[in-house]
């Protein structure tokens, strides 16, 4: 009877010392400062029609032409002007498991008064396969912000806004809810089609992701469904880098998210209800804010094998943050 009280009370002290679920997840970030935690070489390469004249990242194809000419209302109803590139920091995005978690605002929590489902991580056979992810989505013109370049004609006149949260999107988490923005997964959702996208993958690791591929995330999984239910999680990077490249994917179907790059958005952004991928880059802000070195910012599917370690933090960084760059082709006068 001893032992057994004895057991009795050891149990209980076990349960009142283990942490409850709502004091072991807790929503952590940093406020990105737009100076220091940014990297500032990934504006570049810069470009004068099809010439890149500075920077050796990867680049996708600029207008072959170094004049351009664009329409507008006052006579000569015509403008003319050299086409320039280069690469802009214009997004920023929140991934986390914790529902109205802002890592980016400094791991901000917002009680919302909506119920909604905590998101979580599943496993089977001691092997982590399915991630569910919420996302928020800001615009964050940090050229405008810093009143960079403000004469240009070819920057962003908009200001700092929360412009998308998950948490109200019924379709985000429900993949058959989902299937009304992108009913076209049925046609590549067989062992043909998926396994194309390892070609997708090798082409983002070397160089740039293939647009022609646009069902794959590259070595991050699929692109369908367009949602945040990630199926081929391997690591909470990688499933991250997948739920932020369907967002962006979902945003331009839904044309929120236009087009900037090639010959076509010289004048005028473009809507592109399919992603062109080699229009956007990442730069991890939180936990750890990525500045400098060859994978400060990366194609869409880019292996995150290369530079996730140390970037995933036990309790104090499991929430991620991402800078989203985007190419600018424009006619310049």
């Amino acid at each position: 009877m001893k032992r057994l009280a004895l057991l009795i009370l050891l149990s209980g002290m076990i349960t009142l010392a283990a942490p409850k679920p709502s004091e072991a997840e807790v929503c952590t970030g940093e406020f990105v400062n737009p100076i220091t935690d940014i990297c500032w070489d990934c504006i570049f390469p810069v470009s004068i029609g099809p010439i890149s004249v500075f920077g050796d990242r990867p680049d996708p194809p600029n207008p072959g032409n170094i004049l351009c000419a664009c329409p507008i209302t006052i006579p000569p109803f015509v403008r003319v002007g050299i086409t320039i590139g280069f690469w802009e920091p214009a997004r920023l995005v929140d991934v986390t498991k914790r529902p109205y978690c802002f890592v980016n605002l400094g791991g901000l929590e917002l009680d919302a008064g909506i119920g909604t489902g905590q998101t979580k991580t599943k496993s089977r056979g001691g092997q982590t396969h399915n991630a569910s992810w919420h996302l928020h989505w800001y615009v964050y013109p940090v050229y405008a912000i810093l009143e960079l370049f403000a004469d240009s004609i070819c920057m962003s006149d908009t200001s700092f806004d929360i412009a998308y949260i998950t948490e109200l999107d019924p379709l985000w988490l429900d993949d058959e809810l989902t299937f009304l923005l992108n009913p076209e997964a049925i046609l590549f959702g067989n062992p043909a089609a998926q396994a194309a996208c390892a070609a997708d993958c090798v082409a983002a690791t070397a160089n740039l992701p293939i647009d022609a591929l646009f069902w794959c995330g590259g070595c991050q999984g699929s692109m369908y469904p367009l949602g945040g239910n990630v199926s081929a999680h391997v690591g909470s990077v990688q499933s991250a880098l997948m739920a932020t490249e369907r967002m962006a994917y979902k945003l331009g179907r839904e044309f929120v998210l236009l087009g900037t790059s090639g010959t076509e958005a010289l004048c005028k952004k473009v809507p592109r209800p399919v992603l062109k991928k080699t229009e956007w880059r990442t730069q991890m802000t939180n936990p750890v804010a990525m500045t400098s070195g060859p994978f400060a910012c990366n194609p869409l599917g880019r292996s995150s094998v290369l530079y996730e370690s140390g970037k995933e933090l036990p309790l104090t960084g499991e929430d991620f943050g991402f800078l989203i760059w985007r190419k600018r082709n424009c006619c310049a006068w």
